[in-house]
């Protein structure tokens, strides 16, 4: 049992463990900020586009239901397509994946800074002995 929890406290305190744990609740959190945007402020606004519709009451009643009217009755559940709800996870999603899009553009150009090499240092003017030896060389091939 010592070498199974010394074995797991390895790999959970592994450095992409610790990482991927951080990026599920930011992850949680930042889906609730999403959630939070299209609820109170995008689909208000297309609710008023639209005419006041609201999303998420949108359905297609299959079977209608109903209360119990009297004491031998049983109450009936209503059977419905949501598609309402459907739609707003829709833009719940799309609007998540758009802002996971821009952030990552702005990591990748912000690595991409990093990573580009500093311009090359120009090449040390030669010192008088390496002028002197070159020119020596350059007579010497001319003669050959």
């Amino acid at each position: 049992m010592g070498k199974f929890l010394t074995d797991f406290k390895e790999f959970a305190m592994k450095g992409n463990v610790v990482d991927m744990a951080v990026g599920v609740i930011i992850g949680g959190a930042f889906g609730k900020i999403v959630s939070s945007l299209v609820n109170d402020i995008i689909m208000p606004v297309v609710s008023i586009c639209t005419g006041g519709a609201d999303f998420k009451s949108l359905k297609w009643v299959l079977k209608p239901g109903h209360e119990a009217a009297a004491a031998g009755m049983e109450a009936v559940e209503e059977v419905a397509v949501n598609y309402g709800m459907f739609i707003q996870n829709v833009v719940d999603f799309f609007i998540i994946a758009l802002s996971i899009f821009v952030a990552l553009r702005v990591v990748m150009k912000l690595k991409k800074k990093e990573e580009e090499p500093a311009a090359p240092e120009p090449a040390p003017e030669p010192t008088k002995e390496e002028v002197l030896l070159t020119e020596i060389r350059d007579l010497l091939k001319a003669k050959n």
